[in-house]
């Protein structure tokens, strides 16, 4: 017999050799129908692989990230059993799983296929489903993997077999199709219910430019097809809230092939809003004790050396300057700079805690295929700090960046959110971490009970952790459920002593700060990105780059409507007047489609009243309101930075 711990720390006894499935159906029937894999000793497994010794289980379903994803990794195995039947002779590179669905590499030889083809591949992937066939995993070694596909002609998986040993190498059958894969799958195609293949592209082998070029073919399935319709409906939503199309309709940002791929140019518009993001984040850090400061864009290699990025990192990093013999790089990271800022003048335990911010602007290397809009460029706006501080007051200070986070969550109208809590790997001491074990456990306590304390949701990840400390990466969520990684709070007890940072404690011994790695607005890039997709371009008034949009009915109150919006302009509100020669209707028409928050028309009786008729973005008529009127409503709205 076999012990099995469960979630809840039960613990039950089987014989040896059954499945997460047999231990499925000893609690519920029902509970078995749904389950997907199964998490063995924190890996996981087939539902149906047999298990041999004592283990901690938990089952998986569709309602966890590790179900999903092996549920679309043996959807992936369905489509190209699916396109194998359908264009004979095809081979295989890898289908994983993806944030919302999966894809497979295939070559096709001299054959194509096309959209049509794709509603036949889904027709044959639902006759495949339904009958229902298992995934049967073999173990196989070395020698018989590569004859069995010698013999295929499969240079594909001949090539993911060298870097490959004697006892990691298996292979999956469903129905007539066999791959290697590592797995898990779920237990059989039958558990597949719906199906849609979204999408062809084109994928270099490997990634690599110089290869050959691959068809790529995505899709999406769902245990029921009403998931599968909601998933389609807020895909369609998500096609109208795409930030690279709000951002290019609304004048945000421009990118250009001869500035460079990933560097973003910010038009009017765009500065507009991260002007008015940067004047939040001074008023609060300010009002939190942060004083600014400014640092150059790049800094000589043996700085990096220091702080860490080199030569680890090199590949993330632009290559080196080389200057009267010296190297430079441009900045990856602000905290070196900051670090050296700290150090540049004697600090004592009255200048703790030290808090230091800077909207700095950094260089990251992407490679080209991860480049994606706003969300993965290679120049980055980032609203960054650094507190120095002691252990005794770290609490505090982490607790209050988590406060300013929640503060910033209440202004945007984010309320689906998670702190993600990621911890060191000890297996990893030393190479991808600082090797000093007391401290991390210390550290990532710290960081735990500060939260808990809080009240703040969160959940734990392993091996996720900076070099130098265990960090919260914060999740958050737009209205259509796009998840995005906003910002960061780290903890650094590594790169204090790496640069010899030091105060004078009350009894005059010298000590090391602790130091609070935040940016809780993370980078202009990604959360505009972000606001684009969560107001679908509709900026609240306070954030809008044009807030009010004067509209005269014709040429004959024109100088009204200039009168009007200089008026405007001296409360320091955004506003422009529309002097085109077009019907009031096309006016208004067109100021929508530009989502500016308001619209005054002005006519014969509201130049003789010195009145507008005022109209709401999205909600059409307001009334007729006195200029100052309006005037006192609009400054207080900005006044309060109100979301809606």
């Amino acid at each position: 017999m076999i012990n099995i711990t469960l979630p809840d720390g039960a613990v039950r006894q089987y014989e040896k050799g059954s499945t997460a499935l047999d231990v499925a159906k000893s609690i519920s029937e029902g509970l078995a129908r749904k389950v997907l894999a199964a998490t063995i000793n924190g890996q996981v497994w087939d539902a149906s692989r047999p298990i041999n010794e004592d283990a901690s289980l938990k089952l998986l379903t569709w309602s966890d990230a590790d179900g999903k994803n092996t549920f679309w990794h043996s959807s992936a195995h369905l489509m190209a059993e699916a396109v194998e039947s359908l264009f004979p002779g095809v081979k295989f590179w890898v289908g994983p799983p993806v944030d919302n669905g999966f894809y497979y590499d295939m070559d096709l030889g001299d054959k194509k296929i096309t959209e049509e083809d794709l509603r036949t591949l889904e027709k044959k992937m639902n006759e495949l489903a339904k009958k229902n066939n298992s995934f049967i995993r073999q173990e196989i070694s070395k020698p018989e993997a590569i004859q069995y596909f010698y013999k295929k002609g499969d240079e594909y998986k001949l090539d993911l077999l060298s870097g490959l040993h004697d006892g990691e190498i298996t292979l999956y059958t469903q129905g007539n199709f066999t791959d290697l894969c590592r797995g898990p799958h779920i237990p059989a195609t039958g558990l597949i219910k719906a199906i849609k293949l979204t999408n062809i592209a084109g994928a270099y082998w490997k990634g690599d430019e110089k290869n050959k070029m691959l068809t790529r073919v995505y899709g999406v399935t769902f245990p029921s097809q009403k998931e599968l319709d909601e998933h389609l409906q807020m895909l369609e939503e998500a096609k109208k809230r795409d930030h690279r199309k709000l951002g290019k309709e609304l004048g945000i940002y421009t990118m250009d092939d001869d500035v460079g791929q990933g560097l973003i140019m910010w038009m009017p518009n765009g500065t507009v809003v991260i002007e008015e993001l940067e004047k939040l984040a001074k008023e609060t850090e300010s009002a939190a004790g942060y004083k600014r400061v400014v640092t150059p864009h790049i800094a000589k290699e043996s700085m990096y050396i220091t702080s860490g990025p080199l030569p680890y990192y090199a590949d993330s990093m632009y290559p080196p300057m080389e200057l009267e013999g010296e190297k430079y790089y441009l900045k990856s990271m602000n905290c070196p700079h900051h670090h050296k800022i700290y150090a540049a003048e004697p600090k004592s335990y009255r200048d703790l805690p030290y808090r230091i911010a800077e909207y700095g602007t950094v260089y990251r290397y992407e490679q080209s295929g991860e480049l994606f809009g706003l969300m993965r460029v290679r120049c980055l706006h980032m609203n960054d700090a650094h507190i120095y501080c002691t252990k005794e007051q770290f609490n505090d200070e982490f607790r209050a960046v988590n406060d300013m986070y929640l503060k910033y969550f209440k202004i945007f109208g984010i309320d689906k959110y998670v702190m993600r809590l990621s911890l060191h790997s000890k297996e990893k001491l030393g190479i991808k971490y600082v090797n000093e074990p007391e401290l991390w456990v210390e550290t990532e306590e710290m960081v735990r009970n500060v939260l808990k304390e809080s009240n703040i949701p969160f959940v734990e990840v392993q091996d996720e952790a900076a070099f130098y400390g265990p960090k919260i990466d914060v999740q958050i969520y737009s209205v259509i459920g796009r998840e995005f990684t906003l910002a960061t709070n780290q903890v650094d007890f590594s790169q204090g002593r790496s640069f010899k940072l030091k105060y004078t404690r009350q009894d005059n011994t010298e000590d090391t700060p602790l130091i609070i790695h935040r940016a809780p607005l993370g980078t202009h890039e990604r959360f505009i990105g972000f606001l684009l997709e969560q107001y679908a371009g509709k900026f609240p008034l306070w954030l809008a780059p044009v807030q009010v949009k004067v509209l005269p009915i014709s040429d004959k109150f024109l100088d009204y409507a200039k009168t009007v919006s200089q008026k405007l302009k001296k409360a320091d509100i955004r506003a422009e007047v529309d002097d085109r020669n077009e019907k009031i209707g096309k006016k208004i028409r067109d100021t929508e489609l530009l989502k500016v928050p308001y619209m005054l028309v002005v006519g014969e009786k509201e130049m003789n009243e010195d009145k507008v008729a005022v109209r709401k973005q999205g909600k059409g008529d307001a009334g007729v309101k006195s200029l100052d009127e309006f005037l006192s409503d609009v400054v207080a709205e900005i006044k309060d930075r109100r979301s809606e």
